[in-house]
């Protein structure tokens, strides 16, 4: 460092510029070292622009440069402090002399000149000023003149404290909800998201005001954490920028030596929930502290003289009471004799919506007793009624987790614990996501007979995430270990286990199947294996959706589950389905076959669905399932592709579509019969006279859908820097006697069902039905299709349809 520091001073800004370039590409120093050192040096060199010609004037280090902490690509944020006395044009020199090398060496620079009386005033009457000014540092000048000014600064911070506070915590709740929580985003803002850098410094901030402090154990690390990953994000990007991009992910891990972009992400998330933990902690006792203040007098008036008013303590629990506004431990508690405990004081907190002390949590910490295997009763019915409390079991959940009680309980958590989900359809981290669903289970508890058994399988069901494999099949035999160690007799465990396994079941076979078909309804029941069970999926499977994100469950979505269980029940209950194609065709549909085949051209019919009844988890008004669209035209090739294409043109948004072949007595010659979902993706329905009139023109073919469709998809706004992956097309096993159902993936966008259709019309097989899924930028596809002989594709033909199509959508 004293080379560096020769080598700056010998050759002016000049020699700063090539001594800073050689310490942030040196590999031997990084992290708090190296920022300590950058600022020393940009000490050394602003020093050396400062001079010493003009007295009563010093410079002086703000906000995260007055810490000691630049990053390589930081703003310098100096003061320029005068003390009146001086004469202005010499101020304003000096100001110019170390102001405009800062500017032509590239450097960001937030600068000001001020008195003290100045700088006082400012911070007054700006609370993101008086922040800065907590951290002043001097760097070159009258030393006095700056010493001043920091006592005078963190004074009138101690005296203001009752009223900035407040503000400041007004301010920290602003940006959470403008920016997010930095532990839930894939691409997170290190220094704005809630938990953040900036949430660091408001607790340092707090911590000098005297009134309150934060938790400080991990806050350090988790701080330098954050300001190392935004080292090795300004040197990856060469910008000074703050939000981890997921194209800049890996690079920002190789810089700091990670594994890969998700143990970056981890390490993020979890530094983030350190912070944001202590900001809530801390906030509730400044909360604290100012009511005590305020009620204060008022209470000693009433008590007269000086006597201390009497601190009120209600039970909740054994062990556990109430005490001004938090849940703390009973005087006579004992954690190192009473394992059950922790949770029965989480339990407590969660039915009284309120918050578990800090000092609780870490006693009990410190002292508590593991829980024997398996669990007993009380502790297992503990755990369900902290499940059961719904909103406020996440915060007191929260509280567990930061003392690390959470995997102790259950040590398989420790897998789940903060990892990432890159999927845009997903709101939160898998544990997080675990929590919400419990949840959103217990609104559900009314709707089945064992409310434990759905607490407990939502809390676990994507518990096999972070192994290899199918997440299903691993979380099946970690529920099932989970469950025994809890307490669950053999047959609950079997009942957790199988939730587990098939907790996707219902909603992949709904949106993905044609519930027509016998063999779906079938395959289910087997799967399902009794009605019990059959509905704690059900209630599991909406409680996953909705703790999913907005995108993952929706009226529509919610009625073909409702459809699916109450076909599954029916064969549960010992009925058989009806097989469709012995399924006499309604009379709507005879009428409009006739009508098609005596034209010779396609007839329309457009009839509004129902609005979603709302469950009892929902919210929101009643939503429109969509519009039915059933289309009558003469047998021939390219209708799939065609209606497909037209419904695209008039940007509909299709959810289901079957196709059925239909020969008439009355009129000579087959029809085909399509049965169509639609929504429109904004504004109203088109009219059927233009959807006819159109279809008309694709069937004859003077309207190039193809060209139509690749003009708007040009037109589309398209974000630099992400690309798709390819589609993936497979034949699912098992999935029908009377079709093969080949399943497609792929990046949602305008005209993909008609460019499937093409490709499976030129593969020369027949589509008898198609089931549409969406989440987010992603499709999910099922196309029932069946040979000319009208059955199943043998293993080999459907193999090479299959490669096929994922060539056609690839190229």
């Amino acid at each position: 460092m004293n080379d560096v520091r020769a080598d700056a001073e010998d050759s002016g800004s000049g020699g700063y510029a090539a001594a800073r370039l050689r310490l942030l590409q040196g590999e031997a120093r990084s992290g708090p070292p190296r920022r300590a050192a950058l600022a020393e040096l940009t000490d050394d060199w602003l020093a050396q622009l400062f001079g010493g010609g003009v007295s009563g004037v010093s410079l002086v280090a703000v906000g995260g440069y007055g810490r000691g902490e630049l990053s390589p690509r930081s703003d310098l944020d100096l003061l320029l402090l005068h003390d009146g006395s001086a004469d202005p044009d010499a101020v304003a020199a000096l100001a110019d002399r170390i102001w405009y090398p800062v500017w032509d060496l590239g450097l960001a620079l937030d600068h000001s000149v001020r008195t003290p009386a100045e700088a006082r005033k400012t911070a007054g009457d700006d609370l993101k000023v008086q922040l800065g000014l907590l951290d002043a540092r001097h760097v070159a000048g009258d030393l006095g003149l700056t010493a001043g000014l920091r006592t005078a600064v963190l004074a009138d911070w101690r005296n203001q404290a009752p009223k900035r506070l407040p503000e400041l915590r007004e301010l920290c709740e602003e940006r959470a909800e403008r920016q997010g929580e930095l532990q839930f985003l894939l691409e997170p803002d290190l220094k704005e998201a809630r938990g953040g850098l900036r949430d660091a410094t408001a607790l340092r901030a707090v911590a000098a005001s005297w009134l309150a402090d934060a938790p400080r154990e991990g806050l350090a690390e988790a701080r330098r954490r954050l300001l190392d990953v935004r080292d090795a994000l300004h040197l990856a990007t060469g910008r000074a920028t703050d939000r981890l991009a997921l194209q800049e992910q890996d690079q920002v891990a190789a810089e700091l030596d990670l594994l890969d972009a998700d143990t970056l992400l981890r390490q993020v998330y979890e530094a983030a929930r350190t912070i944001a933990y202590a900001s809530d902690v801390t906030w509730r006792e400044v909360g604290r502290v100012l009511k005590s203040r305020s009620s204060r007098p008022r209470l000693r008036s009433l008590l007269g003289g000086g006597k201390q008013a009497p601190v009120e303590r209600s039970p909740l629990a054994e062990g556990v009471v109430e005490m001004e506004g938090e849940v703390v431990l009973a005087r006579a508690a004992k954690p190192d004799r009473d394992p059950v405990l922790p949770l029965r004081a989480a339990a407590a907190a969660a039915q009284a919506g309120l918050p578990l002390s800090l000092h609780a949590v870490r006693r009990m910490a410190a002292a508590a007793r593991p829980l024997s295997a398996p669990w007993p009763a009380e502790a297992r019915e503990q755990l369900v009624t902290l499940l059961g409390a719904g909103r406020p079991t996440v915060e007191v959940w929260e509280a567990l987790e930061a003392e690390g009680l959470i995997t102790r309980l259950i040590p398989d958590w420790e897998r789940v614990r903060c990892r990432p989900q890159r999927n845009a359809v997903h709101t939160w981290t898998v544990d997080r996501h675990l929590v919400e669903t419990a949840v959103r289970a217990a609104e559900l508890t009314r709707r089945v007979h064992r409310p434990d058994l759905l607490l407990v399988a939502a809390l676990l069901h994507d518990i096999g995430k972070g192994w290899p494999g199918d997440h299903s099949v691993a979380g099946e035999v970690i529920a099932r270990d989970v469950a025994a160690r809890i307490g669950f007799d053999r047959a609950d465990v079997a009942v957790l286990a199988s939730l587990v396994r098939h907790h996707l079941l219902l909603i992949e076979t709904a949106t993905r199947r044609d519930l027509e078909d016998p063999a779906t309804v079938r395959s289910v029941a087997d799967a399902v294996g009794s009605t019990g069970t059959l509905e704690l999926l059900h209630a599991l499977t909406e409680a996953d959706a909705l703790a999913t994100g907005p995108a993952a469950w929706s009226a529509w979505r919610g009625s073909l589950v409702a459809d699916l269980v109450k076909r599954v029940a029916a064969v549960l209950a010992g009925d058989e389905p009806d097989d469709p194609d012995d399924a006499e065709p309604t009379a709507e549909q005879e009428r409009l076959a006739v009508e098609a085949l005596r034209t010779g051209g396609p007839v329309l019919a457009l009839r509004a669905q129902p609005d979603a009844v709302p469950t009892e988890a929902d919210t929101a008004e009643p939503e429109p399932l969509g519009v039915e669209l059933v289309i009558a035209v003469p047998e021939q090739d390219g209708v799939l592709p065609a209606v497909a294409g037209v419904l695209a043109m008039h940007r509909l948004t299709v959810r289901t579509a079957e196709l059925r072949a239909l020969r008439l007595r009355e009129v000579e010659g087959d029809a085909l019969l399509l049965n169509w979902r639609v929504a429109a993706e904004y504004g109203s329905l088109p009219q059927a006279a233009r959807l006819r009139a159109d279809l008309v023109r694709a069937l004859d073919g003077s309207l190039n859908i193809a060209a139509r469709l690749a003009e708007r998809d040009a037109a589309y706004p398209r974000r630099r820097g992400v690309v798709a992956p390819p589609a993936r097309v497979s034949v699912a096993s098992a999935g029908s006697r009377r079709a093969t159902v080949i399943e497609v993936r792929a990046h949602d966008a305008p005209g993909l069902l008609h460019r499937i259709g093409r490709a499976l019309e030129g593969a020369g097989v027949r589509v008898r039905s198609a089931h549409v899924s969406t989440l987010g930028s992603n499709a999910v596809d099922a196309f029932y299709v069946a040979g000319a002989d009208g059955g199943p594709l043998p293993s080999e033909r459907a193999a090479d349809v299959a490669r096929g199509l994922e060539e056609a959508l690839r190229g």
